[in-house]
């Protein structure tokens, strides 16, 4: 499974709007696209941030959607996002995400790791690191994303309301201690979003 993730930024007063015409409009282009798995739409409504993130059966196909789809879903964006970063990932661990009310939480935690180190840490995050954090009450789904030539990672996880999401968070701060010292990883951000959308994502 490959994986686009858009992150833009912008004025929280123009946020709603287009997050619903993504939920909506933006949602029912992606799916008519060949290859399309699933969807995420999250938002940090304080602060004025959308991260959307599009899940593709292969690279060929997480291509081509973004070049047919890329005037209109500027048109969608440009009400709000004064910024847009675009970044592509494979996706070495997904665990299906379970249904989610309104209300649902998301954190997103960027890493940097030698490119050399890669399999070691998704080894130690998948043997390791997620036996542990499934065991978190409210944890409706994870996945762990990586950019293997350089040297990024990104890990998602979904919860089922916001105050399961704030109780995880000393838990999840351990297992995330523990992984990125013995990977040799750095953590690079961390945030956390309101659900707006999540689809279901398979098994990689």
């Amino acid at each position: 499974m490959y994986v686009r993730s858009i992150y833009a930024t912008g004025d929280p007063a123009e946020l709603d709007g287009v997050a619903e015409a993504l939920r909506t409009d933006g949602r029912a282009l992606l799916s008519a696209q060949p290859g399309f798995r699933g969807m995420g739409l999250f938002a940090d409504r304080e602060l004025g941030k959308l991260l959307v993130g599009s899940w593709w059966e292969d690279e060929a196909s997480r291509q081509a959607s973004y070049e047919n789809l890329s005037k209109r879903r500027a048109e969608m964006m440009a009400p709000f996002a004064q910024t847009v970063t675009v970044d592509n990932w494979e996706a070495a661990v997904a665990r299906r995400a379970e249904e989610l009310a309104p209300g649902a939480g998301f954190r997103l935690v960027h890493m940097d790791v030698e490119p050399a180190d890669i399999d070691l840490l998704v080894d130690t995050f998948r043997d390791t690191s997620l036996p542990r954090i499934q065991k978190i009450p409210g944890l409706a789904g994870i996945s762990l994303l990586i950019d293997r030539d350089r040297g990024r990672v990104a890990v998602g996880a979904l919860y089922a309301d916001r105050n399961a999401l704030v109780a995880s968070r000393g838990a999840v701060a351990a297992v995330r201690g523990e992984a990125t010292a013995k990977a040799r990883a750095t953590t690079r951000s961390l945030e956390e979003f309101e659900v707006v959308l999540a689809t279901a994502v398979p098994h990689a």
